[in-house]
């Protein structure tokens, strides 16, 4: 536990089913995998031959040219013609039970507690956001890299005061994902953030 100079002030414990079990690495694989794959589009798509515009007239008479048959100068052979078993519009959506989406988030924040890559900081009580002081913290703690910062709600003077930090992502302390967990080099739970993690349960990644 950090004070806002970033001074340790002690430990703070945390619980052992959420930041203490042995890692299950595929089923963490499986569900940043589907979760990744949600926030596909899936909005790519081609025209088959019968789509695309013209093509109607024979190019030239079946027989007696010496040339290759062809019937319509949009067949996927053709330059400017359809696409064969091209894309279409399709959702990657994969479903993926809750408990194992609670095992994969447990599994990302264990292994990064393993690390030492856990901190907590005491209650942000800054009465307007300001960058320059989420800095000065972070650097006190001696955060490099990519860092997590989970707040309790978003839109508070924690978030705005984080936000334009570069290498630092804000994710609220209920909705904190596998891929946010190992996106980031550390994490850091302002007060009492560190207990909403896991509490609420996990929605699967859909499209967006």
């Amino acid at each position: 536990m950090y004070d806002t100079d970033g001074a340790l002030q002690g430990e703070t414990p945390l619980d052992p089913s959420v930041f203490g079990i042995e890692p299950n690495l595929p089923v963490l694989h499986q569900v940043v995998t589907a979760q990744m794959a949600g926030k596909r589009s899936g909005s790519a798509s081609t025209k088959t031959r019968a789509q695309v515009r013209g093509g109607g007239r024979k190019p030239w008479r079946q027989k007696g040219i010496g040339r290759a048959r062809h019937g319509s100068t949009r067949s996927p052979m053709w330059r400017g013609g359809g696409v064969a078993h091209g894309p279409k519009p399709r959702s990657y959506h994969q479903r993926t039970p809750a408990k194992m989406r609670r095992l994969a988030l447990a599994s990302a924040l264990s292994a990064r507690a393993s690390e030492g890559a856990i901190h907590t900081v005491v209650p942000l009580e800054w009465e307007t956001p300001h960058t320059k002081t989420a800095l000065a913290l972070i650097r006190a703690i001696g955060l490099e890299g990519k860092t997590l910062v989970v707040v309790d709600r978003r839109g508070g003077t924690e978030e705005r005061s984080f936000r334009n930090l570069p290498e630092v992502r804000i994710a609220e302390g209920r909705y904190v994902t596998p891929y946010d967990v190992l996106w980031s080099r550390n994490l850091l739970f302002c007060a009492g953030t560190w207990s909403l993690a896991g509490s609420r349960e996990p929605t699967e990644a859909k499209p967006s």
